[in-house]
């Protein structure tokens, strides 16, 4: 095992400068190490521990897996866009010495690696959660990440070209059905994106417009606990677009042609894309520390009882919130970088001797982009769908970006001029995305040492 205690930053460092080191560069950890290295300039090394070079912009996915977007428009470099005076870490952390004050991590190569620290930040994010259904883990995708987006492109593009060489007709129809469970901001905007993508592809291998099927299956409503406008909207434009959506429904079980449903149908399908929230990364659970719903308890300034010297942000943390006495803030995108910043600035204020900020926010509202010319917004409070609702959404995403701006609305025109793209890449193979991405005995691909990215979340 090598240690960075003898190389840059090393323990002689440490002993002139305080060490912050923040473990995962989602939305938390990436706007965390921002306002370190703003804050505290070159008075403590930090240190950012990320099995990624690149901050992902999570709530852009969907318009990757439906050819919209180049993966690489929402995957912004973190040598490029954070100070030089971070020292980024490519690795994954997979034990926590609380007592010691130490990490260890693994690089790409498997080799591992600790260091010590002053002060920690824990921004883990999450991963994809399960529930104990038969054939769920075998037979369904999740989509979390840049390898999982790109697989379920090949996957879509796939199985319309084998629906047009097959000659059973149902076999034809199995492969033009897409199941997507789950309807929260990820399964809504899934299904609303690809819908458009693969009735493009059929219409253009002459499968005819009614070919593809969608169901979107969900236990409770469309968008449950977020505003209502939000939900009505997006299932408006789905069931205008040929969605079946199932409400009140659940799977019960997957296999290899198809799924059942709870109400007893067996629908016959090649897909099935699994959407149905996340959980805490299970680092949390090994470090040793208090845990509420899975997350990390914390005081209301990110700080953990009993251990002053760490923060804990974003999905892996359980933010009391102030606007619901007794609840959680929600594991959200909108949440893990406000809190990511306050963590970043009360580290420093705790190295300074000045007081801590307590973490409260005002809901700003949400957007929800469906594909085509419409959307669903409520930015403050205001209600908006269809064309003023995806203008404010394609400039909220433009304005949070912290990269890629002039690319990613370059890719947005091209895609209004021109069809997309319906090559297969074949660069991930389903074995590199694992439903079940804590599991030690999942087969990792061997030139993908991690499991897909672990960032911070955007729902719950």
């Amino acid at each position: 095992m090598t240690s960075t205690e003898n190389g840059p930053g090393s323990t002689a460092n440490a002993a002139r400068r305080p060490r912050v080191v923040v473990v995962g560069g989602g939305f938390a950890g990436y706007h965390a190490v921002k306002a370190l290295a703003r804050t505290l300039a070159d008075d403590a090394e930090v240190v950012l521990v990320s099995p990624t070079n690149y901050f992902l912009y999570l709530p852009l996915l969907p318009e990757v897996a439906a050819g919209v977007l180049d993966p690489r428009r929402i995957s912004v470099s973190l040598s490029a866009t954070l100070p030089r005076s971070v020292t980024h870490v490519h690795g994954e952390v997979d034990d926590i010495d609380l007592d010691g004050r130490r990490v260890r991590w693994m690089d790409p190569e498997g080799h591992h690696h600790t260091s010590g620290y002053d002060r920690l930040v824990l921004a883990v994010g999450s991963v994809h959660k399960l529930l104990p259904i038969p054939g769920l883990s075998t037979y369904a995708h999740g989509f979390r990440g840049i390898p999982e987006a790109l697989y379920l492109r090949d996957h879509l593009i796939r199985q319309i070209d084998l629906a047009v060489a097959a000659e059973d007709p149902e076999e034809r129809r199995a492969r033009c059905t897409f199941v997507v469970v789950g309807a929260g901001y990820t399964g809504t905007e899934v299904a609303a994106q690809g819908v458009l993508f693969t009735r493009d592809l059929a219409r253009a291998r002459g499968l005819g417009d009614d070919a593809v099927r969608w169901l979107l299956v969900t236990r409770g409503e469309v968008l449950s606990g977020l505003d209502r406008h939000l939900g009505r909207a997006a299932e408006t434009v789905l069931r205008e677009r040929g969605v079946e959506v199932r409400t009140g429904e659940t799977v019960e079980e997957a296999t290899a042609d198809g799924v059942h449903l709870h109400g007893g149908e067996r629908v016959p399908t090649r897909t099935v894309v699994w959407c149905v929230g996340v959980r805490p990364d299970p680092l949390v659970e090994g470090v040793g520390l208090d845990l509420a719903q899975g997350r990390l308890v914390v005081e209301q300034d990110l700080s953990v009882p009993g251990r002053p010297e760490v923060f804990a942000c974003g999905d892996a943390a359980a933010v009391p919130d102030v606007t619901r006495p007794g609840e959680y803030t929600a594991m959200t995108a909108q949440h893990a970088e406000r809190q990511g910043r306050l963590a970043g600035r009360n580290v420093a204020a705790s190295l300074r001797g000045r007081r801590l900020r307590r973490y409260r926010h005002r809901d700003l509202g949400f957007v929800v982009d469906l594909g085509g010319t419409d959307a669903a917004a409520n930015p403050l409070r205001l209600r908006l769908s269809r064309l003023p609702a995806k203008t404010v959404a394609r400039g909220y995403h433009l304005l949070s970006m912290p990269g890629n701006r002039v690319r990613t609305a370059a890719d947005w025109v091209l895609d209004a001029l021109l069809p997309r793209q319906s090559t297969q890449l074949g660069l991930v193979r389903s074995a590199s995305v694992p439903l079940d991405t804590s599991s030690p005995e999942v087969p990792h691909h061997p030139q993908m040492p991690f499991p897909p990215e672990r960032s911070g979340g955007r729902e719950g």
